[in-house]
């Protein structure tokens, strides 16, 4: 039968209360949010790890979003991957496990090429992992909302396959993607032979372009992604990264 753990994306401010928050709430996980900076500092993250030896709540971290590994500036990528590292600095500290990021754009160059540039960063990267001593973290590239980024299902699939990574599928980007058609059983037959998924789930707003935001997530919403994941035995740990991530995440987790 398939373990689904759901939790939302940041703690309400990420403090001690916050945890205690989320686990007094039966749920499962929390994806820590380094969005747009990577805030936490090395003492909080050894403070917080030790509160989560009683909570056991999954954590997670997503990266900044000023990543692109596919960049043509040598510096950008360099600048790229040290973000990354730092996540995973902190999140080796913390006790994660996942580490969430948008890999890069393909802006006017072939896909292949994107693909093996992005390739070449993540081997790299797994290799500083291995050197620091920090090989109980795992890089976790994310499906993306817009046709313009790197990160459709199968080239995800694939660099986990070629580099040992895992990935983070955004079941609320793949239909932002390809413009509100997500075809779930083509997804979940693809995803069961990869064991235990990372995940997130929203409700979104979408143009012919792409994804433009994340939405409240919609009842009728959850039950089809759930009914999904039942019926192909998923397991699966889902965050929830609504405008009400803790809200929605105890919505998820009632309904299931």
């Amino acid at each position: 039968m398939s373990k689904i753990l759901i939790g939302p994306a940041g703690s309400g401010g990420s403090t001690e209360e916050g945890f205690k928050y989320i686990k007094g709430h039966k749920l499962d996980a929390v994806e820590i949010e380094f969005t747009y900076s990577i805030w936490m500092k090395k003492e909080d993250a050894i403070k917080i790890h030790k509160l989560n030896e009683q909570l056991k709540l999954g954590f997670s971290i997503h990266a900044p979003y000023f990543i692109n590994l596919a960049s043509k500036e040598k510096a950008k990528v360099g600048a790229s991957k040290a973000r990354i590292l730092k996540s995973c600095e902190i999140g080796h500290y913390l006790g994660v496990k996942y580490i969430v990021f948008h890999a890069g754009f393909y802006q006017d160059m072939d896909k292949e090429d994107v693909y093996q540039k992005i390739k070449k960063e993540i081997l790299d990267m797994n290799k500083s992992l291995k050197e620091k001593g920090w090989d109980d973290i795992v890089l976790a590239p994310e499906t993306t909302g817009k046709a313009t980024q790197f990160g459709d299902l199968d080239e995800l699939i694939r660099l986990k396959k070629e580099t040992g990574c895992h990935l983070c599928v955004d079941f609320s980007h793949l239909k932002a993607r390809y413009n509100g058609i997500i075809d779930y059983d083509s997804i979940m037959k693809k995803l069961k032979p990869l064991g235990h998924i990372h995940a997130h789930f929203s409700g979104i707003e979408f143009t012919e372009k792409g994804e433009r935001k994340h939405l409240l997530t919609e009842e009728k919403d959850i039950k089809e992604l759930f009914s999904y994941l039942k019926k192909y035995d998923i397991d699966v740990t889902i965050i929830n990264e609504s405008p009400d991530p803790i809200g929605d995440a105890i919505k998820m987790k009632k309904l299931l």
